[in-house]
This record gives structure tokens, C-alpha cells and sequence, in this order.
């Protein structure tokens, strides 16, 4: 009976500490104020479009601006813009590649509010422009930093953002190929069935595409426009976005059937998050 008791006793006595500590942790949960909206930090991830620098994707239309309308002469100022959806800094909707996945219109807020990761790859595109982000290049990466988080947009920062407005951009040859590095197709494969960008996440690049310049057939975009995952592309300032903790939002106009849309796109950085 001795045991019985002295079992019963450490029993409650558990019981009496893990209510304790969250009523404790609940008082220290109240006591907390709600993180202010303006402590967040907000980065531009977009390049500016401007007919003068802006690379165009080849096939692509041409980008124009026309001043339609000035102060002196109609009292107001107003430009005509001629672009394609994917013209500059973008995202992808899932039916950019996919007939019968989402367009547009069809997509949902948070499918474009995501947690982000960025991987730097710099040293490994640096002199190898076709350069192939490997699964082994993730796992290095969350070695550093922890798993990647589900659901979530994994972005490569290659260096291609320093080469925005002149030919090297694009790094075509004399056969018009696209040299430009990108994922390699098992590795989008990997971070797809792990749920590393799951149903609703992506991925990101400083280049025109996801796919390795010279790979013609698109795998794999194909592979990431499916269900709610969106591709974020050209994208700039990629040094002010930290490794991970901060979320990415994409905004820009809602075309109906639209297979994305230009945009300014925004990463969101927590206090206490730094960059790098």
C-alpha cells in the first residue's frame, strides 16, 4: 500500500506541476503583446521594368511604355504598357505549363504568401552557367539551416540578378541557347515527394526559369506547375533576403486566365530575422 500511495502522490503531484506550468505559460502567452505589423521588415524582390534594360524572354513580345497622356496637356499622367504575363520579375500560375491546373484567377491568397529558404549557389554557377542545383546542394544547405520547412518556396540565388540589363543575361549562343544555371530535375522531384514545397509552394530563381537554360523541354517547370505551387522568377535584391525565417508575397494584376503575372514581389522579414 506504502507503494501505492507513494505512486498516487508523485501522480498528482505531476498532474498539479504540468498544470501549473501552463497556467504559467499561458499567463506569459497573455502578457505578450501581438508582434506589430510595422516591425515587420518588407524587400523588394523585383527589378524595375524599363524598356531600356529589361530582358525580355526570347519569343517573348517586346516590352513598350507609351506616355499616352501628360499634366500640361490632359491633366493627368498616364502611360500605355505593352508586355507579356511573364515580362520581368514574375510568378508562374500552375496552368502556365499545365493544361487543367489553376490559372490566375483560379489561385487562392496563400498560395502566393509563402514561407521562403534561399540557397545560395553563387560559387557553383560562377563558371558553370548550365550549373544544375543538386539535392546534395539542399541538404548542405539544411545541414547549415534545418529542414526546409513544408509547403514552402525554395529560392536559388545563382548571381544572374548582376547581369539584369545586358546580353549576359540571357547567355545565348550562336545557336540561340539559353545558357543559365537552374534545378536539376531529380532534385525538384525530391522536393516534391519529401512535401519540402508540397501542394501549395515553389521555387524561386534570379534567372528566367526553374530549368537549366538548356534543357529545351521544360521538365522542370512542369514539374513545379502543378497543383498550387507557383514559380518566382527574375527575381532581384536576392542578398537583403535571409537563408530562411523571412515569407515571400507576390503581388501584381489578376488577368483572368492569366498564366501569372508581373510583379513586385515582396519578402517579409520577421525581428530578429537577419539577412544573408
Amino acid at each position: 500500500m506504502a507503494v501505492k500511495r507513494r505512486a498516487l502522490a508523485a501522480g498528482i503531484a505531476g498532474l498539479f506541476g504540468s498544470l501549473t506550468a501552463g497556467r504559467v505559460a499561458a499567463a506569459e502567452t497573455a502578457a505578450t503583446p501581438p508582434m506589430r505589423l510595422d516591425q515587420l521588415t518588407l524587400v523588394n524582390l523585383s527589378h524595375v521594368n524599363d524598356p531600356a534594360t529589361t530582358n525580355v524572354f526570347p519569343g517573348d513580345p517586346a516590352f513598350t511604355l507609351e506616355t499616352i497622356a501628360t499634366i500640361p496637356n490632359d491633366g493627368y499622367y498616364l502611360q500605355f504598357v505593352r508586355e507579356g504575363e511573364h515580362t520581368g520579375t514574375h510568378w508562374g500560375a500552375p496552368g502556365h505549363f499545365n493544361t487543367g491546373e489553376p490559372l490566375a484567377d483560379q489561385m487562392e491568397p496563400g498560395d502566393l504568401f509563402l514561407p521562403a529558404v534561399k540557397i545560395d549557389v553563387r560559387d557553383k554557377c560562377r563558371n558553370n552557367p548550365d550549373y544544375a542545383v543538386t539535392i546534395d546542394d539542399i541538404k548542405a544547405w539544411e545541414r547549415c539551416y534545418g529542414r526546409i520547412p513544408n509547403q514552402s518556396m525554395v529560392i536559388i540565388w545563382t548571381g544572374w540578378e548582376s547581369k539584369w540589363g545586358t546580353p549576359a543575361f540571357p547567355n545565348q549562343d550562336a545557336d540561340g541557347v539559353l545558357h543559365q544555371p537552374g534545378f536539376a530535375i531529380p532534385t525538384v522531384r525530391w522536393l516534391i515527394d519529401t512535401g519540402r514545397i508540397g501542394r501549395r509552394g515553389g521555387t524561386g530563381t534570379d534567372t528566367f526559369s526553374p530549368d537549366v537554360g538548356t534543357d529545351e523541354t521544360y521538365t522542370v517547370s512542369k514539374l513545379v506547375y502543378q497543383r498550387h505551387r507557383i514559380s518566382l522568377e527574375i527575381l532581384a535584391n536576392l542578398k537583403a533576403l535571409p537563408a530562411t525565417g523571412a515569407w515571400i508575397l507576390a503581388g501584381g494584376p489578376i488577368n483572368r486566365n492569366g498564366a501569372g503575372s508581373t510583379a513586385t514581389i515582396f519578402g517579409v522579414i520577421p525581428p530578429g530575422v537577419q539577412a544573408g
